[in-house]
């Protein structure tokens, strides 16, 4: 959640992030009137309080028939002090539903607008012209046939839509990626993590997953307090809640490997073929504790490891500033890394990087312990690969007339040497 004392003292700045998002200011409103209720609700039971310690004296030293009676009004005043004891609590409660219903203060340089209105930063490469070479690409879908990589049919049988297998040099391919970047990341001094798949509410609270649309793009476990996630960055996140970490330790940078779940609600009828968006992939996510002094600093350093691996996957790609609007709640400001795909003639996000500032850390109780003082720290993730659609760029951006698919040279030392996928099936 935002600072209290920010929505407090700056109150139409937190307005203004609203407005560039595209959505309703009310909401800054409607917090800060929790806020005044909260406050009265505090006085009135301190005051009713105070007066019932002074009572309780009156009586300690009252005999006889005044005695009862300041008994009949202690009866009385206790039975207030629940009350307004209950209504504070109440209070409490809806300051801090208030304040939840707050996004993340967007950054400055953070483009105003929705999904289409993202800047493009930086154009690395030059897709490659087919045309030229004398053959149309094939897509992933046939290369995945061809090189028996990627079977769509099993996987809808087994598991219906949206689900695949990877085979052959397919699952080859995707343990290949992982390595890489779990080896950039061990290099660039990041703690390998294998995490869990499965989290409490808490967790998912605590990132701001269940704000986004209630939550209707996770999987949660019925009849138990669990959910799939939805990207490594949730369990990282709640990994340090409720500790105080020291900050000379920091920045803390882990490299996370999991299974992600999505249901991919909203998307009907957008690649649906394919394993471009599925309901499960892998994925390799950095994920950074640092001060807030150095959040923007280290942002820039994640998309540079994300620029490195795509790099060593020998892939054109475009760079860009995610508009406000198009913005997670938790995030003040995101890259995506775009790789282009030659048979859909555009790029398509492979990686994005955020900057989440304190606004997970106040939720999930992690703060940093500077000198005698404690105060908040922020929260960074970044994606090094997503599997499914790295898989996708590297096998359509190089192949080659035959079918067969170059290797990058990164990767073929986890490929056993291999140089080119060979097709299997005409």
């Amino acid at each position: 959640m935002i600072d209290p004392r920010l929505l407090r003292d700056e109150p139409d700045r937190v307005r203004a992030s609203q407005t560039k998002r595209g959505a309703s200011p009310a909401v800054v409103d409607a917090a800060l009137e929790a806020d005044a209720a909260r406050r009265t609700a505090i006085a009135a039971f301190e005051e009713k309080r105070a007066a019932q310690k002074t009572f309780g004296k009156q009586v300690a030293q009252a005999k006889g028939e005044e005695k009862q009676a300041l008994l009949a009004q202690v009866k009385e005043l206790a039975a207030e002090v629940k009350r307004l004891e209950t209504a504070q609590a109440d209070a409490d409660d809806a300051w801090t539903t208030a304040l939840k219903a707050i996004p993340n203060v967007v950054a400055d340089e953070t483009p105003t607008g929705g999904e289409d209105d993202f800047v493009v930063l930086e154009t690395v490469g030059t897709p490659r012209d087919f045309a030229a070479e004398g053959f149309e690409p094939r897509d992933h879908i046939e290369l995945g046939r061809m090189l028996g990589a990627i079977d769509l049919e099993r996987g809808a049988k087994v598991s219906g839509s949206r689900f695949y297998f990877l085979t052959g040099v397919g699952a080859q391919l995707e343990l290949a990626l992982v390595n890489l970047a779990m080896e950039q990341a061990r290099n660039a001094g990041f703690t390998q993590v294998i995490a869990p798949s499965l989290v409490r509410t808490e967790a998912m609270e605590g990132t701001g997953y269940l704000d986004q649309g209630g939550g209707e793009d996770i999987y949660r476990i019925e009849g138990e307090d669990l959910y799939l996630v939805g990207t490594s960055e949730v369990p990282m996140a709640a990994y340090h809640s409720k500790e105080i970490l020291d900050a000379d330790s920091l920045p803390r940078r882990y490299a996370s490997f999991s299974p992600c779940f999505r249901k991919e609600a909203g998307s009907h009828g957008k690649d649906t073929k394919g394993i471009i968006r599925v309901h499960w992939f892998d994925k390799v996510e950095m994920f950074v504790y640092t001060t807030l002094e150095d959040a923007e600093a280290e942002h820039q350093r994640l998309l540079a490891w994300e620029k490195e691996f795509l790099d060593k996957l020998e892939l054109a790609y475009q760079v860009v500033d995610i508009a406000a609007g198009d913005l997670g709640g938790s995030a003040i400001r995101k890259f995506d890394c775009e790789a282009w795909i030659p048979t859909q003639g555009k790029y398509r996000e492979l990686t994005s990087t955020s900057n989440c500032t304190d606004f997970q850390t106040r939720r999930l109780d992690t703060r940093g312990r500077f000198g005698e003082r404690t105060g908040p720290i922020a929260t960074l993730n970044g994606t090094l690969t997503a599997i499914t659609r790295a898989i996708v760029a590297v096998l359509e951006t190089h192949q080659q007339a035959d079918g067969s698919v170059r290797v990058p040279k990164a990767l073929q030392p986890f490929m056993g040497g291999l140089e080119v996928l060979e097709p299997l099936h005409p």
